[in-house]
């Protein structure tokens, strides 16, 4: 069953996943910053080399910030080029992804993912460059290359992204049934008053699903 108009605009003003999930790891890529410098310490360096990796990914961060697709584009590279090794250089890589997407590349910005997904130190970081390399692959029409990463395992708190991610793959395929349990899934793993909540549900709204 398709939307209709109406709900094709209430769902693409609400979802904007890159836009909306940019930001949070943007944010989250500085305050990871601040916590290594100034809490915790260099772990993976023990050298001379943490102070370059430090005001390297500090020149990086700011050109986060101003949203400086150059120099985002220049600095994300010298990170994962020279301290790939580290936890900083799956980060940049998700960063850089962003910018590229955002900005047309999205050939880039797969492989970046791909690179994180087979770099990150934390299971964190891979399943945010699962998710969001699914995303690329569904608009790529690429559906059994989506759900391949959906399907691979993930923590509880990431399920209703993966689900709801899930969902709109199986709807592109139109499989209507898959995507109703998807999108029911994806809810019933939400916060109750959370606005992802209610992007999910319109979307299951718009199968005729139960609520």
């Amino acid at each position: 069953m398709a939307f209709d108009l109406e709900e094709q605009e209430q769902i693409a003003e609400l979802k904007q996943f890159w836009k909306q999930y940019g930001t949070l790891i943007a944010t989250l890529a500085v305050a990871a910053l601040v916590a290594f410098a100034g809490m915790q310490g260099w772990r993976y360096y023990k050298n001379s080399q943490s102070e370059q990796a430090s005001a390297l990914f500090t020149k990086f961060g700011e050109a986060v910030r101003k949203n400086d697709v150059k120099e985002i584009r220049a600095l994300g590279k010298q990170v994962m080029d020279g301290f790939g090794s580290t936890a900083y250089g799956p980060m940049a890589a998700l960063l850089l992804a962003k910018a590229n997407y955002e900005n047309g590349d999205a050939a880039a910005a797969a492989g970046q993912l791909q690179w994180a997904i087979d770099k990150a130190k934390d299971d964190e970081t891979a399943e945010v460059a699962r998710l969001r390399l699914a995303s690329i692959r569904l608009d790529e029409k690429k559906y059994e290359e989506a759900l391949k990463l959906l399907e691979t395992k993930h923590s509880a708190a990431m399920e209703t992204l993966y689900a709801d991610l899930r969902g709109d793959v199986m709807l592109a395929q139109g499989k209507s049934a898959e995507a109703r349990a998807a999108y029911k899934m994806a809810i019933e793993k939400s916060l109750p008053n959370s606005s992802y909540r209610s992007v999910v549900q319109i979307k299951l709204d718009a199968l005729g699903g139960a609520k």
